[in-house]
C-alpha cells in the first residue's frame, strides 16, 4: 500500500480550489432558491457532488482489484446516460425542427470528442492540480454548463434526466481515487470536480434564456450528443489501456483471458440494467406510456 505524497503547493492550491468551488457551489444554491428558481438543478448538483465525493471515500478505502467495481459503476451509469439522453433529449430537439436537431447532436458527439481530445493534451503540461483532478474537472464543467442550458431552456423538465446524466460521478470519483491511491497522491483535488459541475449547472440556469424552436432544436440535440459522447466514453472498456484492463493488470491476472471474457458479459448486463432503470423509473413517474 503506498504512502501518502507530502503536500506540495500544487496540491495546496488543489485544496483551496477545491474548498472554495464547493463554498461557490453553496452560495449559488442558497442564491437560486431564494431567487424562486426551481430547485431541481440544486438538486441535481447536490446529488452529483455526493455521488462523486461517495465514489471517492469507497476508492481510498477498498484494498485489491477494483475491476468487478469499474464494470458495474461504469456500465450502470452509461447505460443511463445513454437512456436519459436518447429518451428526454433527442425527442425534444427532434420536436422543435428535426434537421437543426440533427446538427445539434453531430455539433455534441463531435465537441464532446474534442474537449476529450484536449483534456489529454492538457494533461501532459504543468498544471496547479492533478492532471487526473483536471481533466475531471473540464470534464464536470462542460457537463453542467449543458445540464443549465437544458433546464433553463425547459424548467417543466423533471430531475430523472439530470440524475441519470451524473451517475457517472460515483465511478468516475471511485476510479479517480484508486489512480491517486496506488500513485501515492492525495485526493483531496477531487473536491473540485465535485462541485464544478454544480457550480457550472446552477449558474447557467439562472440565466432567463428567450424561447426559440431554432436555438431550442440546437440546443437539446446538441446536449443530447456531447451526453451520448460522454456516455459511450464511460462505456466498460475491457481491452488493453483501458481502466478495467490495468485494474486487472494490477491485481496480477493482466493476462487471465477467462476473467477478461467474464468481465465483457457483465459489462453488458451492467449497461442494460442502467438503462432498464431509466425506464422503470420513467414508467414509475408516468413520462413514458
Amino acid at each position: 500500500m503506498h504512502s501518502p505524497a507530502q503536500p506540495t503547493a500544487g496540491h495546496r492550491s488543489a485544496v483551496v480550489a477545491g474548498v472554495l468551488c464547493v463554498l461557490a457551489l453553496a452560495f449559488l444554491s442558497g442564491y437560486a432558491l431564494v431567487a424562486g428558481r426551481p430547485g431541481k438543478v440544486v438538486g441535481i448538483a447536490w446529488a452529483a457532488f455526493v455521488a462523486m465525493a461517495g465514489g471517492v471515500a469507497i476508492g481510498v478505502r477498498v484494498d485489491g482489484s477494483s475491476a468487478r467495481s469499474l464494470v458495474w459503476g461504469y456500465g450502470l451509469a452509461s447505460g443511463a446516460m445513454v437512456t436519459g439522453a436518447a429518451v428526454f433529449l433527442v425527442p425534444q430537439a427532434v420536436s422543435y425542427d428535426p434537421r437543426l436537431a440533427g446538427f445539434g447532436v453531430a455539433a455534441g458527439v463531435l465537441t464532446g470528442y474534442a474537449a476529450h481530445t484536449a483534456g489529454h493534451r492538457l494533461s501532459h503540461h504543468d498544471l496547479p492540480i492533478d492532471r487526473t483532478a483536471a481533466q475531471l474537472t473540464a470534464h464536470a464543467v462542460s457537463a453542467g454548463v449543458v445540464i443549465g442550458a437544458v433546464y433553463a431552456a425547459m424548467p417543466n423538465l423533471g430531475p430523472l434526466l439530470g440524475l441519470a446524466i451524473v451517475s457517472h460521478k460515483a465511478p468516475a470519483g471511485y476510479a479517480a481515487a484508486r489512480r491517486l491511491r496506488d500513485a501515492g497522491r492525495p485526493v483531496t483535488g477531487l473536491l473540485l470536480p465535485a462541485g464544478g459541475l454544480g457550480v457550472s449547472a446552477i449558474a447557467v440556469s439562472l440565466l432567463r434564456l428567450p424561447p426559440d424552436p431554432a436555438t431550442d432544436a440546437v440546443v437539446f440535440g446538441f446536449a443530447a450528443g456531447v451526453f451520448l459522447h460522454v456516455a459511450m466514453d464511460f462505456l466498460p472498456s475491457c481491452e488493453a489501456g483501458g481502466d478495467v484492463h490495468e485494474a486487472v493488470a494490477r491485481s496480477g491476472d493482466g493476462h487471465d483471458h477467462a476473467l477478461l471474457d467474464r468481465l465483457r458479459a457483465q459489462a453488458v448486463v451492467s449497461t442494460v440494467l442502467g438503462a432498464l432503470a431509466v425506464f422503470g423509473a420513467s414508467l414509475a413517474i408516468g413520462a413514458v406510456g
